[in-house]
């Protein structure tokens, strides 16, 4: 059994997604981060940066607990214990973590940057808003051509869309038109599709 400890962000859906796409049974803990309840004592004891999501897979490697933090980490992992949505040839692998990095180090801290400026911040900032709405529709634009080219980041579906997918799905919120980058939007609404993304999606319920 794995505890996952999340939120209905698209770091805390990726993993919820994994585990849908996985079949591997899972309890949510709903840490509500607008009220702060991921700087409890009892949650730094398993994520000392106070942030989600983490999960305790109690079935763990030699069959001893695990707890883990950084959502791509997470998906690292499951994907190993799986032996799924990562694969073993070397190049394919590379290629997949090579696309899962651009998610976790551009893809992530952009997009919500430009969400926070877009909507959060208690006033405008007119600098931070240019600057990181630029930044996101550049990136868009790299999604858009290596989509043009292949029907997932990797090639074949993988745990680079699982990460990259839940922060698409927030369009809107960092100011794009899908429609403005046709790959990208082909490629989200058939990833749509798959059964384990929706009820992924939508936890915590």
């Amino acid at each position: 059994m794995i505890d996952l400890y999340t939120w209905s962000t698209p770091n805390g859906r990726k993993i919820s997604i994994m585990l849908e796409e996985l079949g591997l049974p899972y309890r949510v803990h709903a840490i509500d981060i607008t009220q702060g309840e991921e700087f409890t004592p009892e949650f730094l004891a398993i994520n000392p940066n106070a942030k989600i999501p983490a999960i305790i897979d109690h079935d763990g490697p030699e069959g001893k607990p695990i707890t883990l933090f950084e959502s791509g980490a997470i998906l690292i992992y499951l994907a190993e214990k799986s032996g799924r949505y990562l694969s073993t040839d070397p190049r394919t692998r590379y290629l997949t973590l090579q696309w899962l990095m651009f998610q976790m180090g551009g893809v992530g801290p952009m997009f919500g940057q430009a969400h926070h400026f877009l909507k959060f911040a208690p006033q405008p900032v007119p600098y931070a808003i240019e600057r990181f709405t630029t930044e996101t529709r550049r990136l868009y634009g790299v999604l858009d051509q290596r989509l043009s080219e292949a029907p997932y980041l990797a090639g074949e579906y993988s745990v680079a869309d699982i990460a990259t997918y839940p922060w698409v799905a927030r369009c809107e919120w960092h100011g794009v038109n899908l429609a403005d980058f046709p790959h990208v939007k082909d490629w989200f609404e058939r990833i749509s599709l798959r059964p384990a993304v929706a009820k992924g999606m939508a936890v915590p319920a």
